[in-house]
């Protein structure tokens, strides 16, 4: 970031008429998106009364009020007020966050792109690389693209690779790709341009559910390698063998 960024941000704009974004930096951060995070825990946590939604998103959080309820310049003075009284950049990650440990499968079948990563990555082998993977410490940055599709991360700087220059036609439902130190698991099966390297049988998007969205944003996440048997053996089981815990 430059210098000039704690005079630029955070940023109130509106969005809509009923809508104000509050934005902490200018591309993805890991202090912005914990700002996110924390800001918008600390608005649900006090259930202003005006607010009927609130969303982050990479570096950023979505406030949607009752434009009946209260004037939007109203809403963003009390926001401006809330933004004052603390460094958010700094803020710690909101408490009461889950830990999903997700089965995942890197078996070139199955993840055809896994070596083509580790090669890219400078890693010795495949190996390597899931050990990188499934080591690091990852979190829901924030859901989007699809319903209930996470954007996970963030991982060590060797993986800050480009997206592929041409897109791969389709990928299935629940695969984990990677790009730019970032991951997604797939909730629909989509063309993209990150490098499949890993498949789980997980099901984010659970329409019929009370809660729809099996992952929320700020959530902890591990993935856990395991055999392409296994994988298949998991395709029935709830949450394709995921186990919910809490976070440390």
């Amino acid at each position: 970031m430059s210098e000039a960024t704690p005079t630029c941000f955070p940023r109130i704009a509106p969005s809509g008429l009923d809508g104000l974004v509050i934005t902490f930096a200018d591309r993805f951060e890991d202090e912005a998106n914990r700002a996110a995070l924390a800001l918008r825990a600390e608005i649900e946590a006090a259930c202003w009364p005006e607010v009927v939604e609130t969303a982050p998103s990479l570096v950023s959080t979505l406030v949607r009020f009752d434009p009946l309820a209260t004037r939007i310049e109203a809403l963003a003075e009390r926001l401006r007020k809330l933004l004052a009284g603390r460094d958010w950049r700094a803020a710690p990650l909101p408490q009461g966050r889950r830990l999903i440990a997700i089965p995942t499968c890197f078996d070139p079948d199955l993840a055809p792109q896994i070596d083509e990563a580790a090669e890219a990555a400078g890693l010795r082998d495949r190996q390597a690389a899931i050990d990188s993977i499934c080591g690091a410490d990852l979190r829901v940055l924030t859901i989007g693209f699809a319903p209930g599709q996470p954007y996970i991360g963030q991982l060590s700087a060797q993986w800050n690779l480009p997206r592929q220059r041409s897109l791969t036609p389709r990928v299935p439902v629940g695969a984990l790709g990677l790009a730019i130190r970032q991951m997604v698991l797939f909730a629909v099966e989509t063309q993209t341009g990150w490098r499949h390297v890993g498949q789980t049988a997980i099901r984010l998007f659970q329409p019929a559910a009370p809660d729809p969205f099996v992952l929320r944003p700020g959530d902890a996440l591990r993935f856990e390698p395991v055999t392409a048997a296994r994988l298949s053996a998991l395709r029935d089981a709830p949450l394709g063998g995921a186990r919910i815990g809490v976070a440390p």
